[in-house]
């Protein structure tokens, strides 16, 4: 059935009026609410890399193409730059629901309110009618282009497959980036989901260990008790650790579980205790000469730590057996120097046991170290914010022959702990596209693969009663936090446990 030429005036007039009205009122909103519309794009698995220029790309194109619409002598040049915006939006809803690994909020004023699924038959039907109009115009013989049929159909066709490709090539690119050289924008592919909390009355204590589904926990204010509970955070039971010698000048005794012994250690001394847990006696197994602060149990008889090797006091990893033939082995390349040697290359110590590898964390930089249990580096990791250099002052106080900060550091990452390839970090930057009204009532956890050595994404953990995460560990898909005198639970989603990043950390 053919359309008489009137007709075709008001179908070709209604489509440009639509998408005028479309691409003006989505640019103009996402205007008036650019943090908000940047923040989504931040969050985007295709474009969160590239999300600042976009952020102001799209609402000038879709107001340049309007205007190129609304003017005959350009229309059609706009109809096939509407069709190639819209193929663009319409493949970037196909990856996200397909291959994306999460899938993020949409945007753009009412359009926002809309699910994906019915975002896309919408972005369908206006390529629909961009097509219809570019074909009604083609037929009037407009200048611009050639009026035969193949023409129009093979500019169509052409102009499709460039704008899909642009879309996948920015996913490809953008996950790239995000993983390997992140430029600090963060990533929320699921939630954490509080489960449980305990008043432990007191905020001196620290994680001891886990095993048989207990959990133990240490007391800096009282070094002998040891308080253990199901993982649940139901059962609570308390115990009193009996050391058999006492005449040692203790300064940081902690407590240390690998069931079904437990070990009692002060770096300082330097002495180490050790008992069943279902007794709770301890014997001095190891007093050495080498002191150490920063350690980890590797297994029964060996520990990884950090201490000091020279004159000026410059820190260093070593290992210690603390078996029948005592020995310590150490590496002095494994920490890198920038300004001092000591606060620069301050850091937390942690043994994944699911890797079989140390990981130690600097507190100052960006950087992290994974290394074997012989203490030959794997290789050296970055967190996704920027500060690749400590940001410190040292002064010397020579009357007291102390070496102290003076001024306070710029913290990059307050704590973190290790669990199943997985690195946890307290961040104390905030990154880009982040809503600042967040970083008030919640702290944020990010999460890399150590396997891959790529950041796989982050997530909140809220204040409570005024009082921020002090410390954490983390338990298979349960993360446990110390904010103020309670210890909450938090059950991680699997989007946040994922080590399936098939790359390599090389």
């Amino acid at each position: 059935m053919k359309f008489n030429e009137p007709i075709k005036s008001i179908v070709l007039e209604t489509i440009c009026l639509l998408f005028v009205l479309l691409f003006v009122y989505a640019a103009v909103s996402k205007l008036l609410d650019f943090e908000n519309f940047e923040v989504q794009l931040g969050q985007s698995p295709l474009i969160s890399s590239f999300a600042g220029w976009v952020a102001w790309t799209v609402p000038v194109l879709e107001l340049l193409i309007s205007l190129l619409i609304i003017f005959n002598r350009w229309r059609i040049i706009g109809l096939f730059a509407a069709f190639s915006l819209m193929i663009m939006f319409t493949t970037y809803i196909v990856v996200i629901l397909n291959f994306s690994s999460f899938v993020p909020c949409s945007c753009g004023g009412i359009l926002e309110k809309m699910g994906w699924s019915t975002h896309l038959i919408f972005n369908v039907f206006f390529v629909a009618l961009s097509v219809v109009g570019i074909c009604i115009l083609s037929k009037e013989k407009i200048s611009q282009i050639s009026a035969k049929p193949y023409a129009i159909y093979l500019s169509l066709i052409s102009t499709a497959v460039l704008s899909t490709g642009i879309v996948v090539l920015f996913f490809i690119v953008s996950e790239d980036i995000m993983h390997h050289r992140n430029n600090f924008v963060r990533r929320f592919p699921a939630d954490a989901t509080k489960v449980g909390e305990i008043d432990l009355d007191f905020n001196s204590y620290y994680f001891a260990g886990a095993g048989e589904g207990k959990i133990y926990l240490g007391n800096y204010t009282a070094p002998l008790l040891v308080t253990t509970m199901d993982r649940s955070l139901l059962k609570r039971n308390e115990f009193k650790i009996h050391p058999n010698r006492t005449d040692f000048k203790f300064q940081s005794v902690q407590v240390r579980i690998l069931p079904p012994n437990f070990y009692l250690i002060d770096g300082t001394v330097p002495v180490i205790f050790k008992g069943k847990i279902a007794d709770w006696n301890a014997n001095l197994l190891w007093n050495g000469a080498t002191t150490f602060s920063h350690y980890q149990l590797i297994d029964s008889l060996n520990l990884v730590f950090r201490s000091n090797y020279n004159i000026k006091g410059e820190s260093i990893l070593g290992t210690l057996y603390f078996g029948s033939a005592p020995k310590t082995h150490f590496n002095a390349n494994l920490l890198q120097k920038q300004i001092d040697g000591i606060f620069d290359v301050d850091g937390y110590l942690h043994f994944d046991k699911a890797l079989n590898r140390l990981v130690y964390i600097y507190l100052y930089r960006n950087q992290f170290i994974v290394a074997d249990q012989k203490l030959s580096l794997n290789y050296r990791g970055k967190t996704i914010d920027t500060i690749s250099k400590a940001q410190i002052k040292v002064v010397d106080v020579t009357s007291r022959k102390e070496r102290k900060l003076a001024a306070p550091p710029l913290l990059v990452n307050k704590s973190s702990a290790v669990s199943n390839n997985l690195l946890f970090v307290n961040s104390a930057l905030i990154g880009q596209y982040e809503p600042l009204e967040m970083w008030e009532e919640a702290t944020i956890i990010d999460v890399y693969n150590l396997n891959t050595n790529t950041y796989v994404g982050s997530f909140y953990i809220y204040d409570s009663k005024n009082e921020k995460l002090k410390n954490f560990f983390v338990l298979d898909d349960n993360f446990y936090g110390f904010i103020g005198s309670h210890l909450v639970q938090y059950k991680l989603n699997k989007g946040l446990l994922s080590t399936n990043v098939n790359d390599d950390h090389k």
